[in-house]
């Protein structure tokens, strides 16, 4: 498939000249002197960064050091833009750089194929779990709603449940449409199911993040609407991710998120038992030292490792990582980090192509450890698969039934990759795998 064309490099060429007339309008409103102040209220950026690694890999006075460098630095440049008589100039810099980043983000989307009608379902069937999200299911009345749609609707019950077992049982019974209301985890249990069954697989963001749902364009806020899908609905071709056996829908983490994610405190207290565990994960003795393969790139000594299902815009944020550009690139998306000290860490200002951030794409990733098992959250969920953790993609192995509307409203986010961007300018094409 091709990902980008002549419309591709005229919006790459737009960003160029917008980004362009952002950075030349401050500089040339500024005598020399004002010059050198906003270089310097730019250079402000590097402490903000040193402040965010003394937050998470520090404790006690250190922590409360980087917390206020966190806040402190990124104000030093509205001031002394202030001091120098550049808000104004910033604030016209500002306005050309919102749509050179549009620009951007337009020119490396890729195309996607096109969305399939789906004929109304024959027998279908909704998996609900009562205590996902907070309790989505009832507040939202998901259970009834699909029952006057004419689901068949399971309530999961307290207690462990083979959740792939029932949907297996279902599918085998003649149910053509199961669907399933909760988080990412339990997603992907389910679509693994249709995809070895070939059937049609609706999603039911009624989990905390739902991040697969959000790539999908569905309305997290609003569970109920997805089952719009089974009346005015379209199906979508998208690829499914291997952790070893297990399924993914979204990412699989290894590292410094999947240990917190395997703490039993982190379900109740997120924030608080991020915070607790970050410094020994970061700097401690029993910090993870990871090492992977990825189609011929190696690397080790990692913090941690991402692979996600299709690549994410934004590079590093395993619990917020932004919104994929395409779910059927047939990819894995593989950040890392690897920060080990101040220095490096100021390094990270830089953004995605800093000296301890690791982006690229692969169709197989291996992960390896020097322990027998390698503790990862797969989608979200805790597991040990032994060492060394094989990840793959199956390209197009899962038919996703979405509201129509939803369609319209996929968009990616994040940070523009414009060497890329540069790329397509000049003239250089791109061709999709």
């Amino acid at each position: 498939m091709r990902t980008a064309g002549r419309e591709g490099a005229g919006w790459a060429r737009l960003a160029l000249l917008a980004l362009a007339a952002g950075a030349v309008v401050p500089l040339v409103a500024a005598c020399p002197r004002g010059v050198l102040r906003a270089l310097l209220g730019l250079a402000g950026l590097a402490p903000a960064a040193v402040g965010r690694w003394w937050t998470l890999a520090h404790s006690g006075a250190v922590r409360t050091v980087g917390a206020v460098l966190c806040v402190a630095a990124p104000l030093t440049v509205p001031a002394l833009y202030a001091a120098g008589g550049l808000l104004g100039p910033a604030a016209a810099s500002l306005a050309l750089w919102a749509p050179a980043v549009r620009a951007a983000r337009d020119a490396v989307t890729p195309g996607r194929a096109e969305p399939v009608p789906a004929p109304p379902p024959g027998r279908p069937w909704a998996l609900m779990n009562p205590r996902s999200g907070g309790g989505k299911v009832d507040r939202f009345h998901l259970a009834d709603r699909a029952r006057t749609a004419g689901v068949r609707v399971v309530l999961l019950g307290a207690g462990h449940q083979d959740v792939a077992a029932l949907a297996e049982d279902a599918v085998r019974e003649g149910d053509d449409l199961p669907a399933v209301a909760g988080g990412d985890g339990t997603q992907a249990l389910v679509a693994e199911v249709a995809a070895r069954h070939a059937v049609p697989f609706p999603v039911i963001p009624a989990g905390t993040r739902n991040h697969f749902a959000l790539d999908l364009g569905l309305d997290r806020g609003d569970p109920a609407k997805a089952l719009d899908a089974l009346g005015d609905g379209v199906e979508l071709r998208v690829d499914l991710g291997f952790a070893g056996d297990r399924v993914f829908v979204d990412n699989a983490s290894f590292g410094t998120y999947a240990a917190v994610v395997g703490d039993p405190a982190y379900r109740e207290e997120k924030r608080r038992t991020t915070l607790r565990m970050m410094p020994g994960l970061l700097s401690g003795p029993s910090a993870p030292r990871l090492r992977m393969r990825a189609d011929g790139t190696r690397a080790g000594g990692l913090q941690a490792l991402l692979v996600s299902d299709n690549p994410y815009p934004r590079a590093v944020d395993a619990a917020r990582p932004g919104r994929g550009q395409r779910l059927d690139s047939g990819r894995l998306g593989v950040p890392g980090v690897r920060v080990e000290s101040t220095v490096r860490a100021a390094g990270t200002a830089r953004g995605p192509r800093a000296a301890g951030l690791l982006r690229l794409t692969a169709g197989e990733v291996v992960v390896e450890a020097d322990t027998p098992a390698v503790p990862a959250g797969v989608d979200g969920e805790h597991v040990l698969p032994p060492a060394p953790v094989v990840c793959r993609i199956v390209p197009g192995a899962l038919r996703v039934r979405v509201p129509r509307g939803a369609v319209r409203t996929r968009r990616g986010s994040g940070a523009p990759d414009w060497p890329r961007v540069t790329g397509l300018a000049l003239g250089r094409r791109e061709d999709g795998p």
